[in-house]
């Protein structure tokens, strides 16, 4: 919970109990959507809104303490890490993390200086292939 605090206090943002919350379930989860922090933080907090949760995203967002990741499905967030690429299956909709080389870094940022990097590959998951 300390790192979580750290976070915000690296912002301006308040460190409040429902913004911890957000954070934890996205360290938990990893990717997230809404629906979902919302539905484990009302555990915690029953009487929290959905609202409250769309807000507190958003201005964790608009800090640059989380990033928004557009999917054809459901959009998700995570806790920011920096560059890095996302795997998307399109049979479930799993998210996973991959790398990006320092050669395809160069490589964009030579054909495309300044630029903030998502890149996004679709397949099927090792889980989706399985059955």
């Amino acid at each position: 919970m300390k790192n979580l605090k750290s976070l915000l206090e690296s912002t301006e943002l308040k460190i409040t109990p429902q913004r911890l919350a957000i954070l934890k379930e996205l360290e938990n989860f990893g990717h997230a959507t809404i629906e979902e922090i919302y539905e484990n933080i009302k555990e915690i907090f029953p009487s929290i809104s959905l609202a409250t949760i769309y807000k507190n995203i958003n201005a964790l967002k608009e800090a640059g303490i989380i990033c928004e990741i557009c999917t054809p499905y459901k959009n998700k967030y995570e806790i920011n890490k920096g560059e890095h690429g996302h795997f998307i299956c399109a049979k479930c909709g799993n998210i996973e993390d991959f790398e990006l080389t320092d050669e395809m870094i160069k490589s964009i940022e030579n054909k495309y200086p300044n630029t903030k990097k998502e890149i996004y590959i679709y397949g099927v998951c090792e889980n989706c292939n399985k059955n």
